[in-house]
């Protein structure tokens, strides 16, 4: 006797594909809050490897699975999972002085997604010129700060230039630092988009 199966596909092969790299993604941004140090210009709000995330998230991902990748990570956080820089977790990191930063990460990543791949598609990141890669990346990192200096200067009642320089222009080396790191990576003949 012979019983034959029909296999049924609820989603198709690219998108579970592209499910894995958004929760790796996600799962990365984790390991990179852990990657953090005090800021000697704020210690308020630490240096942490996140943006460098975010870059890669839109870089590698697109517009549309860097930024769910980002959601992923943002609502693991939100659930309690310790996934925000010195371990914070819960709805109290997003609604709290850095905040914003953590809800731009999503818009950030489909942003450098959208300027890097464009309207067509996904295209391998290697082949992108490097001035659109770091305008990418640099578009990316205003949504960031303008996010994260709106929301750090609403609940520490500060000037908002001071603000703009503490939770801003204080980070501008770090983030030059990451923009060279994610350039690293794109370029790597040992890591190549599939």
């Amino acid at each position: 006797m012979s019983t034959a199966t029909d296999s049924v596909d609820l989603v198709g092969d690219e998108v579970a594909v592209n499910l894995v790299r958004a929760a790796l993604l996600a799962a990365l941004m984790g390991a990179f809050a852990f990657v953090s140090f005090p800021n000697p210009l704020n210690p308020a709000v630490p240096v942490t490897a996140q943006v460098l995330g975010v870059f890669l998230a839109g870089i590698y991902l697109g517009p549309a699975w860097g930024g769910f990748a980002m959601v992923l990570y943002v609502l693991a956080g939100a659930l309690g999972a310790p996934v925000f820089s010195g371990a914070g977790a819960g709805l109290g990191e997003i609604f709290g002085p850095t905040g914003g930063y953590l809800v731009s990460y999503p818009f950030a990543a489909a942003l450098i997604g959208a300027v890097v791949h464009g309207v067509d598609g996904l295209v391998d990141p290697e082949g992108v010129s490097v001035a659109r890669l770091v305008g990418a990346m640099a578009a990316g990192t205003v949504v960031i700060y303008a996010l994260g200096i709106v929301v750090y200067w609403y609940y520490l009642d500060t000037s908002l230039v001071a603000a703009i320089v503490g939770a801003g222009l204080a980070f501008v080396p770090a983030e030059a630092v990451k923009m060279a790191a994610a350039m690293g990576i794109v370029r790597s003949e040992e890591v190549q988009a599939t």
